[in-house]
């Protein structure tokens, strides 16, 4: 366990603690993958970053309080990455790492996708695509009724984004100025089986979004200091709801998983995760 590291640490040091839980997490992760035989590994890779910085240094949640009604909430509503999500619970001290042996086996609390239930830390179950957003819209409602300065934070994929549920949802969020609620979409470009420009293309995403009256911020989602300045923003001083465009590469840093379609769903060989874990020693 990393866990958590706060500002008072200094700039360099907290992007370097990030940036070696990024590592320690793709390492666990494609262990994991290929100890289960199941898994979306590239998808899973291209938001630890973001996870990362959002457990670790970013969010006001704890393992010791993890039922704190004042926490920050997180939402992953590309739920098939269920994977990147335990490895960094498991970073941050939310489950043992050992834990992470029992990844899809029979009445483990490590489902293929995250389920509340099982685990405290999970504020969501998800699995249907764009149902992730309009679940934090009314967490994020609730938050301002409460007058509470909880945070939410809802993680979705850019293919995701083609799911109209997520249009309304947005629209709402506008219309009740949910200022405490980011939006991060894990643009690597790639869904299941094509690329999303060839599916159903999104651009010009940042003016939608503008559009549907959200705040916008494009950052390098694999840039741990750009990540902290994104999150250290919101909320907006506008009063608007932040969306932050996290440009990601599917796969990455793995040579022969980056960009890569095929590693939507894929479990890597013996040998090709000790390529990979060779190429995490020095990323």
């Amino acid at each position: 366990m990393l866990g958590r590291i706060g500002v008072e640490a200094g700039r360099d040091a907290v992007i370097a603690h990030l940036r070696e839980a990024a590592r320690l997490i793709r390492r666990r992760d494609i262990v994991m993958v290929n100890g289960a035989g199941l898994g979306h590994i590239g998808g899973e890779f291209s938001i630890i970053d973001v996870l990362a910085t959002l457990y670790l240094h970013v969010m006001n949640v704890s393992p010791d309080a993890v039922d704190n009604p004042e926490r920050d909430r997180l939402i992953l509503s590309k739920g098939h990455a269920a994977g990147a999500l335990y490895t960094t619970l498991a970073a941050a001290g939310f489950i043992p790492p050992a834990q992470l042996a029992t990844f899809m086996q029979p009445l483990s609390m490590l489902n293929g996708h995250p389920d509340r239930k099982k685990i405290a830390a999970v504020e969501a179950n998800t699995g249907p695509l764009g149902h992730g957003l309009p679940i934090g819209v009314g967490t994020a409602i609730a938050g301002m009724l409460d007058g509470s300065p909880r945070r939410t934070f809802v993680l979705l994929g850019d293919g995701e984004l083609q799911e109209g549920s997520n249009w309304e949802a947005m629209m709402t969020a506008s219309q009740y100025h949910l200022a405490n609620l980011t939006a991060i979409v894990d643009r690597n470009r790639l869904q299941q089986g094509a690329r999303v420009a060839d599916t159903n293309d999104l651009e010009p995403l940042a003016d939608k979004l503008r559009a549907f009256g959200w705040e916008v911020v494009e950052v390098d989602g694999h840039d741990h200091g750009a990540l902290v300045g994104a999150f250290g923003a919101v909320p907006a001083a506008s009063g608007k709801p932040t969306f932050i465009i996290a440009h990601t590469i599917k796969g990455h840093p793995i040579s022969f998983m980056s960009d890569n379609v095929a590693w939507h769903h894929k479990v890597p060989s013996a040998e090709q995760v000790a390529t990979a874990l060779a190429e995490l020693k020095t990323s």
